[in-house]
């Protein structure tokens, strides 16, 4: 998105023209302040208030929420200015004309349709008149979204659990004072947010009594919210100043309901009302005691003591080799994607609800496992974070735990355990993924029609096994992979018209294989001659006869060889048909490289 300079100097000729309040509109409000001067707002605004009904707003949307010069904004291309789409730094993800591309539900993806969103939730005055159709607080905005954020309160987001495309957010609540879920817009509509809200307490001050809290609002006309979301919205409206847009629009709602939000025409009233809010200029205590543990080849667990603030630490950022790498909420974390045998610096850094920052914390160093050391399961794919719910098939992008997935012919509004990827005629593939593959576990399940078949897996390219679906949820995992380095994983489903819902995704790491000697019990083994003649190799150590399999291997990590209770008879293993070169012996107790010359 581009505001070219003739653009600017049109819409500030437009404000200054047509931005005027009503002459002797706030009469009666000179030297009042707090409860007594809300009060006088209410009766202010109350009076030449008219109710347009419910249906009215979409004719009010007309003038008073588009995007033009007459109503100053973005991209001016007279599209429908939605809180929860627009994006006032590029290009918008999608777009609604007006008239076209209203509805009533919430259902469907992002983009299909937008409908009248309550920033306070019509559900705590029970839809009732005039609440119900007041366009100074009720909005156009994309249907899915405001599905999404429900009846939510607003508020700051911690660890996230959907977000819009324009990147508004619904998830757990680290505003001061309210843990509970809470929905928030972005920084540009911050402060509209909180002025619609204010607004809405003060028009309705004598009701809030009679009305349900949701969280959000006070039982009694002065303050009229509860104390953390007044906090919240203080904060908001200072950090978000009052705009050309939001004034353009008060002036076509005055037109269209005959009323004002004092909000936009006199920002200052806010802090004559609640007064300043508390400004945190204090950072956190530094995190201490950062310690590495749990190494597989990919990946390294990180614990640390939390850190002390004067308001609350609300997350802590944490950093790789000196980039950022990823925010968490609690005092642990796991860093993945790492490459096998590589030593990683890491530090964390706490921060505030104000955004301010501890200094870091001591460097931890982790060294990851070989490929051939014990690593158990190094990735996992759980698809919670696939693209909004669509029963549309095509293609769908997503990222998690730093790995791309690509699904092809694809549609996102299945579940298995939560969310789960549905191929129809296409598959499912990773980006490349370091510290390699020894098993695959995953979960499926067919929707709708079909018959009972199976997904082809592919490693690299290679076919490595096929997973099973039917129309009763399964679980199925393919052993012996063994495939060191970097990977690509596939799923195909070989089955045209069949829709094949895909969840709970995991491998273990390539950890039978290694060059280095290794036991798990305190007993030595010993195997020779090394290198190997005549096809004979010989173990010695205590309780052969309680080793169950030995597997043999190639260096590319294909399996060679596996026997069953190799040492029963003898403490001799007979080598069927190997060629000159290097293996790895794994059994039970221990792994061990030998020669064949």
């Amino acid at each position: 998105m581009k505001r070219t300079l003739f653009s600017l100097l049109l819409n500030l000729a437009f404000v200054t023209a047509f931005a005027q309040i009503p002459s002797g509109y706030y009469d009666g409000t000179t030297g009042l302040t707090g409860a007594t001067l809300k009060t006088k707002l209410k009766q202010i605004i109350t009076n030449g208030h008219v109710d347009n009904g419910y249906g009215g707003l979409w004719i009010g949307y007309q003038t008073t929420d588009r995007d033009n010069i007459a109503q100053p904004g973005y991209e001016n291309d007279n599209t429908i200015l939605d809180i929860y789409s627009e994006n006032p730094n590029g290009t918008d993800p999608y777009t609604y004309n007006y008239p076209g591309g209203q509805c009533s539900g919430t259902s469907g993806p992002e983009g299909l349709c937008y409908n009248r969103e309550h920033i306070v939730p019509q559900s705590l005055f029970n839809s009732n008149a005039p609440m119900v159709s007041d366009i100074h607080f009720i909005r156009p905005t994309d249907a899915k979204v405001n599905g999404v954020r429900s009846n939510y309160p607003f508020g700051k987001v911690g660890t996230v659990s959907y977000t819009s495309q324009n990147g508004s957010k619904l998830g757990n609540s680290v505003s001061p004072g309210y843990s509970g879920t809470v929905f928030e817009p972005i920084d540009a509509f911050k402060g509209d947010v909180a002025r619609m809200i204010l607004y809405f307490v003060t028009r309705y001050e004598s009701q809030l009594s009679g009305f349900a809290t949701g969280n959000m609002l006070g039982g009694s006309a002065f303050p009229g919210l509860q104390t953390w979301e007044l906090n919240q919205l203080l904060a908001w409206h200072a950090a978000d100043p009052v705009s050309a847009t939001e004034i353009a629009r008060n002036n076509a709602s005055y037109v269209y309901q005959g009323n004002r939000n004092p909000y936009i025409d006199h920002p200052e009233y806010v802090n004559q009302i609640w007064g300043t809010p508390t400004t945190d200029t204090e950072a956190p205590t530094t995190p201490t005691n950062l310690a590495t543990s749990n190494p597989t080849s990919n990946t390294i667990s990180l614990n640390w003591t939390a850190s002390t603030d004067n308001i609350g630490v609300v997350a802590y950022d944490v950093f790789k080799d000196g980039s950022f790498y990823t925010t968490v909420t609690g005092t642990t974390a796991t860093v993945s994607g790492l490459n096998p045998l590589t030593t990683y610096n890491f530090y964390v850094i706490a921060k505030d609800a104000a955004g301010n920052t501890s200094t870091a914390s001591n460097t931890a160093s982790g060294t990851t496992l070989a490929g051939g050391q014990p690593g158990g399961s190094c990735g996992t794919e759980d698809f919670s974070n696939i693209p909004a719910a669509t029963s549309s098939y095509g293609s769908q992008t997503w990222t998690s735990n730093n790995i791309t997935w690509n699904a092809t012919d694809a549609r996102t509004d299945q579940t298995i355990n939560g969310k789960a990827i549905a191929i129809r005629d296409g598959y499912l593939l990773s980006s490349t993924i370091s510290g390699g593959i020894q098993s695959l576990t995953v979960t499926t399940q067919l929707k709708f029609s079909g018959s009972a078949n199976a997904l082809n897996v592919e490693i690299n390219g290679t076919p490595v096994g096929t997973i099973a679906y039917s129309a009763t949820t399964g679980t199925f995992t393919i052993n012996n992979i063994n495939i060191p380095g970097n990977i690509v994983i596939k799923f195909t489903n070989p089955v045209s018209g069949n829709r094949v819902a895909i969840d709970d995704l995991s491998w273990t790491c390539y950890s039978t294989l290694g060059t280095a000697e290794t036991s798990n019990n305190k007993t030595d083994y010993i195997i020779y001659p090394n290198p190997v003649k005549n096809n004979e190799l010989f173990v010695k150590g205590e309780n052969l006869n309680k080793i169950s399999k030995a597997k043999i291997f190639d260096f590319s990590g294909k399996l060679i060889q596996s026997i069953e209770n190799p040492f029963k008879n003898s403490n001799k293993i007979h080598l069927k048909g190997l060629t000159k070169g290097n293996y790895i012996l794994t059994t039970d107790y221990f792994s061990t490289k030998f020669i064949i010359e």
